[in-house]
C-alpha cells in the first residue's frame, strides 16, 4: 500500500482560461468528425429548446460530421426524426460501444455527462473505441471546487442537478482520466448563464445573487484564479504509444 505525505496531497493547478463553453466547443469541433456522447441531455429538453442551449445543435453548426450517442431511446428516436445521426448505446459498456461499429471520430465530446454516472471509469474506458488515432476526448463538467456552492453552503444550501451523483475537481478529474488511459493536456473553465428570473421577489433575489457570484468567478479568472469557476473543460488524448 502506497503511503503519501501531506505535501503530496497539495497540487499545483494547471493553466486555464475562461471561455464561452458553446463557442469553445464549436471551434474545437469545426470541420471535424465529432461524436457527442450524452447528446440528448435528458431532463433538460424543454429548457434547452426555450433557451437555445442544446449543445448538440451548437456542435452541428460547425462539425463536418456529427453523431449522437445516448441511453435515452426516446430522445435518440426524436433526434433521428429531426435528421440527426444517433444511436442508443450505453457508453459505459465498452463491448456494446465496440459492437456498434461506429466509425471513430477526431473529437469525442462528453458534455455534462460524467457527473451523472455511477461508474465514470467504465465510461472513460468505453469511449476509447470512439476516438480515432490522434483524436481527442473533451469532457465538460461542473467543478466541485467552484465558488458558487462554496457560497451557497453558507446559507445551508447546495446547488446541484437532481441527477448528479459525483462532482470532480480539476485534480480528481485529471486523475480519473489518467487512470483510464487518457492524458489530459488542455484545461479551460466556464460559467453558466443565469436564466431569466421568475416573477416572485425570491426568484429575483436569487437570480441577482447568482449573477453577482458568477461575476466574481469571472473576475477571479482574470486575476489568475480560474478554478473558482463552476464549470471545467478538460481535453485529453491517448498517451504516446497507446494508439
Amino acid at each position: 500500500m502506497t503511503e503519501y505525505s501531506q505535501h503530496e496531497m497539495i497540487h499545483k493547478l494547471p493553466h486555464a482560461e475562461m471561455v464561452d463553453r458553446f463557442a469553445y466547443l464549436r471551434d474545437l469541433c469545426a470541420g471535424r468528425r465529432v461524436i457527442h456522447v450524452g447528446f440528448v441531455d435528458m431532463g433538460c429538453a424543454q429548457l434547452n429548446t426555450q433557451s437555445g442551449v442544446w449543445l448538440h445543435e451548437h456542435l452541428d453548426r460547425t462539425a463536418r460530421e456529427l453523431v449522437g450517442i445516448d441511453l435515452d431511446t426516446a430522445g435518440v428516436d426524436d433526434a433521428k426524426a429531426r435528421g440527426y445521426e444517433a444511436y442508443a448505446i450505453d457508453a459505459c459498456d465498452a463491448a456494446a460501444v465496440a459492437a456498434a461499429g461506429i466509425a471513430p471520430a477526431e473529437v469525442v465530446v462528453a458534455g455534462e455527462v460524467i457527473e451523472h454516472l455511477d461508474d465514470p471509469g467504465s465510461f472513460l474506458q468505453g469511449v476509447h473505441h470512439l476516438v480515432a488515432p490522434g483524436g481527442i476526448l473533451v469532457v465538460t463538467t461542473p467543478n466541485a471546487a467552484g465558488l458558487f456552492n462554496s457560497i451557497a453552503v453558507l446559507g445551508n444550501m447546495e446547488v446541484n442537478h437532481p441527477d448528479h451523483v459525483v462532482l470532480f475537481t480539476c485534480r480528481t478529474l485529471d486523475a480519473m482520466l489518467t487512470r483510464h488511459g487518457w492524458e489530459p493536456f488542455e484545461h479551460r473553465v466556464y460559467v453558466q448563464a443565469v436564466k431569466s428570473p421568475g416573477t416572485t421577489t425570491r426568484d429575483k433575489v436569487m437570480a441577482g445573487g447568482a449573477k453577482a457570484i458568477l461575476g466574481m468567478e469571472k473576475l477571479l479568472a482574470r486575476l489568475g484564479r480560474p478554478f473558482a469557476a463552476d464549470g471545467m473543460v478538460v481535453v485529453a488524448r491517448r498517451p504516446a504509444g497507446a494508439e
